[in-house]
């Protein structure tokens, strides 16, 4: 049976965004029930200014404690330049990823950076992450629509995912960061991108703002994609992005994936208890378009 790559990002991307900060045990926690429901990879925080993303700020303590608890899990972590490379490596991360909008007015209303000045800033902290022995990723963000400039153009994500390979990512995610792609538009994209790309170095992070997030990650599949972000109870939102509503639910994704007959090494049922949990210490309600169905099915199989 064919596999694909799951790295759930509910942790980072997911908790980024909420009005209530969860407490390091609490985010331990979480991560303990991911891993514990077979997710092998996760994007576990932020090496960023605490004062634009409060929620982030234990980063430095968090990740030790998850190396030390799940040896075994793959943990990556976001940082935005040589500053938080350095501060990532000084917590013990052994792969950290960057991120770079595709657009200029992107750039400038996120980070205050042109492109240019962007695209340099990332390929600058890759290359210093490899020369440090790290694994790479590199996101490339509003690849399908600017919430500033409308739709990106292919050539342009072409182009900076070529600048970014070179810059010896080992991942290139290509991101709908504001949920506004259709399955059409993901495949033509991705056909484009896997033709002079390694496809196995090529993944896709999709949000399901317009309730197409498992229609565009079949897209992908069909392009030949085989690793993918989502994110448990479909928590997110980029808080960057205006209109980027919550993530694709990995109980979503895996769902599809099994029933497609992919391989994805998550338990779904133990997924709905590290949902539950999230749940819990958000005080409000998660769970992706499938998890009424499953909740039903998972008290069924228990009665």
């Amino acid at each position: 049976m064919e596999s694909i790559v799951i790295t759930d990002v509910s942790p980072r991307d997911g908790l980024q965004n909420q009005a209530i900060h969860l407490s390091t045990a609490d985010k331990l926690e979480f991560v303990r029930l991911l891993a514990r429901a077979g997710v092998t990879s996760v994007e576990a925080t932020s090496f960023v200014s605490p004062k634009a993303v409060p929620q982030m700020a234990d980063a430095a303590d968090l990740l030790p404690l998850i190396s030390q608890a799940l040896p075994q899990l793959r943990v990556s972590v976001l940082v935005p330049n040589l500053k938080g490379l350095e501060r990532a490596r000084a917590a013990g991360a052994k792969e950290i990823a960057v991120v770079l909008s595709a657009t200029e007015t992107m750039n400038q209303k996120n980070i205050n950076m042109t492109l240019a000045q962007a695209t340099a800033v990332s390929v600058e902290t890759l290359q210093a992450a490899r020369a440090a022995g790290l694994r790479t990723r590199a996101y490339l963000a509003v690849a399908f629509e600017c919430p500033f400039e409308g739709k990106t153009p292919v050539e342009a994500v072409l182009r900076l995912a070529a600048v970014l390979h070179e810059a010896r990512a080992d991942e290139l995610v290509i991101a709908d960061t504001i949920g506004a792609a259709g399955p059409a538009q993901v495949r033509d994209l991705l056909r484009e991108l896997v033709g002079v790309l390694p496809v196995d170095e090529v993944g896709a992070h999709f949000h399901d703002t317009r309730g197409m997030g498992v229609a565009n990650a079949w897209a992908a599949l069909e392009a030949g994609v085989r690793r993918f972000d989502a994110s448990a109870g479909g928590i997110g939102g980029c808080p960057f992005a205006p209109g980027a509503a919550g993530n694709l639910a990995t109980e979503d994704l895996a769902l599809m994936a099994h029933q497609a007959g992919f391989a994805t090494g998550v338990e779904l049922t133990a997924l709905l208890e590290a949902v539950q949990f999230a749940q819990d210490r958000l005080q409000r309600p998660l769970g992706g378009r499938s998890s009424t169905w499953l909740r039903k099915q998972a008290l069924r199989a228990a009665s």
